[in-house]
């Protein structure tokens, strides 16, 4: 989909093949998610890289695997410490689960693969604007992560901002350059840029304004008939949560947990719209969070309960275990899951997915010009002159 005009109630989309098409309907779900949230910092664009897609995880592993062997190779000093330090921004779930799942895998490819290297070879610095990490599994749990970080040797940053990565080298608020080879942006997300090309209204943030029902409405209050939206770029009252001075209830994170149960809801809504029942408002009843921090370990807050290591680390997979669609896909991930216990952890770059091209072009050689065949011209047929002899 790549517009929607709601006043008229027509959407355009782009077919695989073929040229764009115009589809006219009744209802239509608004829900393309988000995207990295970037701000104009020098060299952002440039050197570091999103942690929202599976495509950026993969590049990430890569990236870092190929960051151990240069500086494995290397007898150059400073070469060596920017190819191992690796920054990491923002200390939401993204960010924390993220970092401690590389440090993890860093620290075991360097104890069985790189005998050049040392683990404490490898640098790992976390910035983070607030004054704490992990602000939805509550203050304890978070201090507790920070604690369990810190003893691990990751370098922690509260109330610091990166102010600039120019050339790969790393500039915060605190006064602090060094370079390093690998900046990871995990601060936050906005609503996909799709939503530009559609006359749904947004608020500031740039979301869909809906109502608890994920009707969208207006900046009146007043719903657009058979418009509906959820998920991230959806900005949806959040019922169980506290009014401000003002009577406005808070609005819904945008978190996989909503999405989910979101979808659910709107769809059910439709239905009874359909067959003329009320529809009902999307309301959830928050049970907790819970983060990975490495193979083992963990943190947990679920129904007021606090969980560390192992037994977070067991919740946060089964939580995830039973988000994944269809039993076969469960089983074979289960099975998976139940071999790495027994076996080391795999350290394999998967380069070859980015370009998998790049090995044929290379085994075929560059590429010879070719010069343009040589078209010969056709005879001119000529008419004898009138008169001429024969």
């Amino acid at each position: 989909m790549t517009k929607v005009e709601h006043a008229r109630k027509v959407a355009t989309v782009a077919p695989v093949i073929g040229p764009p098409l115009e589809l006219a309907y009744d209802h239509i779900i608004v829900a393309p998610g988000s995207v990295s949230r970037t701000l104009p910092i020098p060299g952002l664009r440039e050197h570091a890289v999103g942690f929202k897609t599976i495509g950026e995880a993969i590049y990430l592993r890569n990236h870092v695997l190929d960051r151990l062997d240069v500086g494995a190779a290397t007898q150059d000093a400073a070469t060596r410490a920017r190819a191992l330090t690796f920054v990491f921004v923002g200390g939401g779930f993204a960010g924390i689960e993220a970092l401690a799942e590389m440090e993890d895998m860093v620290r075991d490819a360097i104890n069985r693969y790189y005998p050049e290297l040392k683990p404490s070879d490898a640098r790992f610095v976390l910035v983070e604007a607030a004054r704490r990490i992990l602000p939805e599994v509550g203050p304890d749990m978070g201090a507790y992560t920070v604690r369990q970080l810190v003893a691990r040797g990751i370098d922690i940053r509260l109330e610091t901002r990166l102010e600039g990565c120019v050339a790969g080298v790393v500039k915060l608020s605190d006064g602090e350059e060094f370079p390093a080879d690998t900046i990871v942006w995990t601060a936050g997300v906005k609503p996909s840029p799709m939503l530009d090309h559609t006359d749904l209204p947004r608020n500031k943030r740039g979301a869909i304004t809906c109502l608890p029902t994920l009707q969208v409405v207006d900046a009146d209050g007043n719903v657009l008939d058979g418009a509906w939206s959820a998920g991230d770029c959806a900005a949806v009252p959040d019922v169980t949560g506290t009014p401000d001075v003002n009577g406005e209830l808070p609005l819904c994170s945008p978190s996989a947990q909503h999405a989910v149960r979101q979808a659910n809801q709107l769809s059910d809504n439709i239905l009874a719209l359909l067959r003329g029942r009320p529809i009902k408002p999307y309301h959830h009843k928050h049970v907790g969070s819970v983060a990975s921090l490495g193979l083992h370990k963990g943190v947990a807050q679920v129904y007021g309960i606090k969980l560390r290591g192992w037994p977070a680390w067991f919740m946060h997979r089964t939580y995830h275990m039973s988000r994944i669609p269809s039993m076969n896909r469960k089983i074979r991930v289960v099975a998976d899951w139940t071999l790495a216990m027994f076996l080391r952890r795999e350290v394999v770059s998967l380069g070859g997915l980015h370009d998998p091209l790049d090995p044929f072009v290379e085994a075929a050689g560059p590429m010879v010009p070719v010069a343009p065949p040589v078209v010969k011209a056709a005879p001119v047929a000529t008419k004898p002159l009138v008169g001429s002899a024969k």
